[in-house]
């Protein structure tokens, strides 16, 4: 019985979720709002990653909301970029999920069309579960971290629509082995673009931002379909 009770439970937190993320979705999407889920391990430099990503944005204005567990660095020094910044900090919880999101995003002000990167929390397991009202889940994975991550957190990689190897101008220092890495991704997912950027020289930005850009252009509200009614 009580495992039964467990599942439903979790359900209904995902049904929940899932529900106020289609929405936050659909008005962000009419604000002309492009929404990326930032998801990555402590370490892999996710804020200099946005950081350089931003600096490469053309013709859309980027907004970010920091999430963290306790802490507000990034935010400040983002801010400090003169970046429209927003802080959610979670106090335990091992990643955002929608109705934080929606809370926040009803205290920022959207005055120009652009893309809001949400930097979830540092780990590779929870974050990727939960829908945020994204468009578009973007995870940073590095060169440091070792080539066994596709194999050790399977779902994030599955679930990623865009891929970022970061620090390969540390390559020639490690024994990364890429095709290994590579032939992880594949496994899970076969489409998804991976580009190899340097957070240090700023190489391979350019190809992000302009990536993100053309999603943005084509850019449609996600629809919510309910999963779960056949289980009477």
């Amino acid at each position: 019985m009580h495992d039964v009770l467990k599942v439903n439970v979790m359900e209904n937190i995902h049904d929940e979720n899932d529900h106020i993320a289609a929405h936050l979705n659909e008005d962000l999407t009419e604000q002309g709002i492009y929404v990326i889920n930032v998801m990555g391990a402590p370490g892999v430099g996710k804020t200099t990653t946005l950081k350089n990503i931003i600096k490469n944005l053309k013709n859309r204005k980027p907004y970010v909301i920091e999430g963290d567990i306790e802490s507000d660095i990034d935010t400040k020094d983002l801010r400090g970029l003169g970046i429209d910044t927003f802080q959610i900090n979670t106090f335990g919880a091992c990643h955002l999920d929608a109705p934080l999101v929606h809370n926040s995003v009803q205290n920022m002000k959207f005055d120009e069309k652009g893309v809001l990167f949400i930097e979830n929390i540092g780990n590779l397991v929870c974050p990727a579960e939960f829908s945020i009202g994204e468009h578009c889940k973007m995870l940073i994975s590095t060169v440091t971290e070792g080539s066994d991550k596709p194999y050790k957190y399977p779902l994030a990689f599955e679930k990623a629509d865009i891929i970022i190897l970061n620090k390969v101008d540390l390559l020639p220092y490690l024994d990364f082995d890429e095709d290994f890495f590579m032939k992880g991704v594949r496994a899970l997912n076969k489409e998804v673009p991976v580009f190899k950027v340097s957070g240090k020289t700023g190489e391979g930005f350019t190809e992000v931002a302009a990536w993100i850009e053309k999603k943005a252009e084509e850019a449609k509200a996600i629809e919510h379909h309910h999963h779960h009614h056949h289980h009477e």
